[in-house]
């Protein structure tokens, strides 16, 4: 048998570089030698930066939904998304990363979204469904969707009863929408299932309990207010019927009620009919002068004062309107319509306006006694006087 030696050849550096610069020879051979193409499968010059922020690797900002993305983008979309590649419980584990990705970075409504997704697989797992309600409710939560955190709380406690964090959310959604009985109970659920303290829980427990009294001492005293206005109203109808005064009712009711006499005309809308501290009644008044189409609004009538005293205190000073100085007590007339409006009744003004009001031919329209005023004897007055189909004397 032939003896094998492990002898090898001692190269010189001479012999070297001899062979290095042989085979940089035979390299460069072999490549020029290749069949020439030119390279099509690269970005192209004047548009290598928009496909590079279109590379995974390199983009600058998450793709928005409906756009078009790379097929490499696509490829790791599918790879990470893809229900034929990931498990239902896989997938749920994705979106919540996502989710709290986006969470991290105050991106909420992101969060949301992808916490949505990753509740919609059919993940059966209730521990991952149950930290994607929790963590979807803190979302909610930073954005004060406070009834939406709420609901995804309860449903995270659902599929998981110990759930603190669930249980501390759940408590301070109920105490922001003022549901404080829920939120009382919340933490008094919290203080019994769990031994560690918490002064979050401890604190909310008392302002909660604070704010429901002085929610049901607010209630206590709307309700009795209520009540007396109530027993105001009825007296204030029943002063009216008493008195004998004409309602109009738009519809076939025979009975107002105090609705019925609340003031159409924005001027006078706060200025319902009331008591004064004697039971006596202050009405809105409205005064139409029908020639220079100007009104007059009166918020508080005294029914015992008489017609006259109260323009005595409207033409205390002539109207800037009355450019001509024609308005004087002394050349005015009074008038209402009748019922239909097809008569006109002359008013007495030295009588009261509760005296006026209590006349058979008034009717109380709109919850305000409205009355016209005409220069005596003008053409104005004839004119106006013309267009009723019957007119009655003085009253």
């Amino acid at each position: 048998m032939a003896e094998i030696t492990n002898d090898k050849k001692q190269w010189t550096d001479e012999e070297r570089l001899e062979l290095a610069a042989k085979l940089d020879n035979e390299l460069d051979e072999y490549i020029n030698n290749l069949e020439k193409k030119s390279y099509t499968e690269g970005w192209p010059e004047d548009r290598w930066q928009e496909e590079m922020e279109k590379h995974p690797f390199f983009m600058k900002q998450t793709p928005e939904l409906g756009t078009e993305v790379s097929p490499l983008m696509e490829g790791l979309q599918q790879l990470k998304y893809g229900e034929d590649d990931n498990t239902p419980e896989e997938l749920a584990t994705n979106y919540k990363d996502d989710g709290n990705f986006n969470y991290k970075h105050k991106k909420y409504r992101l969060a949301i979204l992808s916490y949505t997704e990753g509740i919609k697989t059919k993940c059966k797992d209730d521990s991952i469904r149950a930290q994607l309600y929790n963590n979807r409710a803190a979302a909610h939560y930073m954005l004060k969707n406070y009834r939406s955190s709420l609901n995804d709380s309860k449903q995270a406690m659902k599929l998981q009863p110990d759930y603190p964090k669930a249980h501390v959310r759940a408590a301070n959604c109920s105490y922001h929408i003022k549901n404080y009985d829920d939120c009382i109970n919340f933490c008094h659920d919290y203080l019994t299932k769990y031994v560690e303290e918490n002064k979050e829980i401890s604190n909310l427990l008392i302002n909660a309990t604070s704010a429901r009294k002085k929610e049901q001492c607010q209630a206590r005293l709307k309700a009795k207010r209520e009540k007396m206005e109530e027993k105001e109203e009825n007296l204030l109808v029943e002063a009216i019927n008493a008195r004998g005064i004409n309602v109009d009712l738009p519809d076939s009711r025979t009975t107002f009620e105090l609705k019925d006499l609340e003031p159409q005309i924005p001027h006078l809308a706060e200025h319902r009919v009331r008591f004064d501290s004697n039971n006596k009644l202050f009405w809105p008044v409205m005064i139409l002068y029908p020639e220079t189409m100007q009104t007059d609004f009166i918020q508080n009538f005294h029914e015992d004062t008489t017609f006259i005293d109260q323009l005595e205190e409207l033409f205390d000073e002539p109207p800037q309107w009355d450019i001509g100085h024609r308005y004087t007590l002394s050349n005015l007339n009074i008038y209402f319509e009748g019922k239909n409006k097809q008569s006109i009744h002359k008013v007495d003004v030295n009588q009261t306006l509760g005296i006026i009001l209590e006349n058979e031919q008034f009717v109380l329209r709109g919850g305000t006694p409205s009355f016209l005023v005409l220069i005596a004897s003008s053409d104005a007055e004839k004119r106006f006087l013309n267009n009723y189909k019957s007119q009655v004397k003085n009253l």
